[in-house]
């Protein structure tokens, strides 16, 4: 079985008993200075349906900086 990476929103549903869970999404956060996307994180959509922005230790630059969603 090959996985090819692919620009792709993935959904995670958790099922919770009966009930079906929170809709997860993965996310991409790239550093704001130098461009590179370090994180991969997965965030709820319904709690946070901007683009979510965090201080994040980037290695590249060897400092913590703003990590942005990308697409």
């Amino acid at each position: 079985m090959c996985i090819k990476k692919a620009r792709l929103i993935f959904t995670d549903v958790y099922y919770i008993g009966r009930e079906v869970g929170v809709v997860r999404v993965r996310i991409t956060l790239a550093c704001t200075e130098c461009k590179q996307r370090n994180y991969n994180m997965t965030k709820e959509k319904k709690n946070h349906p901007d683009r979510m922005e965090t201080k994040k230790y980037c290695r590249f630059c060897r400092t913590h900086t703003l990590h942005k969603e990308t697409k």
